[in-house]
């Protein structure tokens, strides 16, 4: 279950809003994975490929690719939508988001866009979030 209970990363000054909600999905997009009955957090298991095919190729095994990595990025404590889908478009995953370095991550989204999305803030609080992470990962 997502825990976005992070308020000492959210009150960092100047910092993207990481734990930020924003629809991820075109119009048709949410409409062909409405007909499907297929909710958008049952992604995160599924093969690109596969998910193509569910939509009648009417969306691209590469955009499904970045739609799973969306989702399972996502699923991180702290992490929203809306950046997880900067992350994904940058070409990180969960496990990336995980284990690189917090400055390699947002390098990476910054030139990605070709102008800086994520500052230093954004990169401390990352950094913060990721020790969260490790931290309860060494309790469970």
């Amino acid at each position: 279950m997502k825990n976005n209970n992070m308020s000492n990363v959210k009150a960092f000054p100047g910092t993207f809003p990481l734990h930020e909600d924003h629809n991820f999905l075109t119009e048709s997009e949410w409409v062909i994975f409405k007909l499907l009955c297929r909710p958008v957090e049952s992604f995160a298991e599924d093969d690109p490929e596969e998910l193509s095919v569910a939509t009648g190729n009417q969306v691209t095994p590469t955009r499904c690719d970045e739609l799973i990595r969306i989702v399972r990025i996502q699923q991180l404590s702290g992490i929203g939508s809306w950046i997880s889908r900067i992350f994904a478009e940058a070409g990180l995953n969960d496990s990336d988001i995980r284990e690189l370095p917090a400055e390699e991550i947002t390098t990476r989204v910054n030139d990605k866009a070709g102008y800086n999305i994520c500052n230093e803030a954004t990169t401390r609080a990352l950094a913060q979030l990721q020790l969260q992470w490790k931290g309860a990962q060494a309790k469970g």
